[in-house]
């Protein structure tokens, strides 16, 4: 049968898929426009599968709050040139939209939950990826619940989201503040005891290696000053070439620099004090949960210095943080 101009416009309405993509769909159908869609669907899992192992590190990142919930959501693609066209953006509004009127409580939960046309968000996401022939993906969810939750997106690129959950409301603009502050600061935890063990873990590790490291190397120092030569000849084996080959140091001070790199470096690993290499390394480590918990952090919307916790207070001493969530497509 012959396929005209409108039934090709309408199936574009009913799929969103391109022009010829719909007519071919028709074609192959017969006509019928039920299996026209069925076509259109299989063949945005076919481009989803062949595009499977495409980098996704565009998109765009939405929020919605309705009362003592809010979601974040992040649709993501492979150009910035998609991320910007209206499907594009209209969809991943639709799937916000789908996601504060579900609240399903993980990504596979919104994946299952249906569109308003009838495609299940998964559905909808393949269908996108079979209309750009552009790999697509449902990137990242986050359900937030709280008496007060706040949210934020990035205004310029769209690509870095916020929620926050307050234990009882909060005005306007400290909302906003604590808020935006979670998304520029990217604080690890609320609080320094809720901080993961892992994180705490890691820094202590790094911590404590980073404090030997620079024992070892004052000891190093102090030796080479003492005969005579300047540590910053000698920090690395192409350095000490280089400045040999210019004259600056004679190839007696090089082997000798060597030498006391070696021998030096060995004894002073050796005998390094662990009580105070702990003590130092338990104050980097307390340096570290000020700069990326919330509450110590340095409030970033006020003139004043004071921590986000002080800045709570200041309006209401029972206000606290009780959740949050970031996303960036940027990180």
């Amino acid at each position: 049968m012959a396929i005209t101009a409108a039934d090709v416009m309408k199936l574009r309405k009913m799929t969103s898929a391109g022009m010829m993509d719909c007519k071919k769909a028709l074609e192959e159908a017969q006509g019928d426009f039920d299996k026209a869609i069925g076509i259109i669907r299989e063949k945005g899992k076919l481009v989803a599968a062949k595009r499977a192992d495409r980098e996704t590190s565009e998109g765009a990142v939405k929020a919605r709050v309705e009362g003592g919930k809010g979601i974040i959501v992040c649709l993501g693609c492979e150009t910035d040139f998609v991320s910007r066209n209206s499907d594009f953006q209209d969809l991943a509004n639709a799937i916000a939209d789908v996601a504060i009127a579900n609240c399903p409580a993980d990504i596979e939960g919104l994946k299952a939950c249906k569109m308003a046309d009838g495609y299940t968000v998964e559905e909808a996401v393949e269908a996108q990826t079979g209309k750009t022939g552009e790999k697509h993906v449902l990137a990242y969810y986050a359900l937030v619940e709280a008496p007060f939750v706040a949210q934020y997106i990035h205004a310029i690129n769209g690509k870095l989201g916020a929620l926050v959950g307050f234990n009882k409301p909060v005005s306007e603009s400290l909302a906003k503040g604590i808020v935006m502050q979670v998304a520029s600061m990217n604080p690890v935890s609320i609080s320094a005891s809720d901080c993961p063990k892992e994180v705490l873990d890691n820094e202590m590790t790094v911590a404590i290696q980073k404090t030997k490291e620079e024992m070892v190397q004052k000891a190093i120092d102090a030796a080479l000053k003492k005969a005579g030569i300047n540590p910053a000849h000698v920090d690395s084996e192409d350095h000490i070439e280089s400045n040999t080959s210019k004259g600056w140091l004679t190839p007696e001070q090089a082997d000798q620099a060597r030498e006391i790199i070696k021998t030096v470096g060995a004894e002073k690993a050796a005998s390094l004090n662990e009580a105070m290499i702990q003590n130092i390394a338990n104050g980097r480590v307390q340096k570290y949960l000020k700069e990326n918990t919330l509450e110590e952090q340095d409030y970033q919307m006020s003139d004043e210095k004071l921590s986000v916790k002080a800045a709570l207070a200041a309006e209401d001493k029972e206000v606290k943080v009780v959740a949050m969530k970031r996303f960036s497509l940027n990180d």
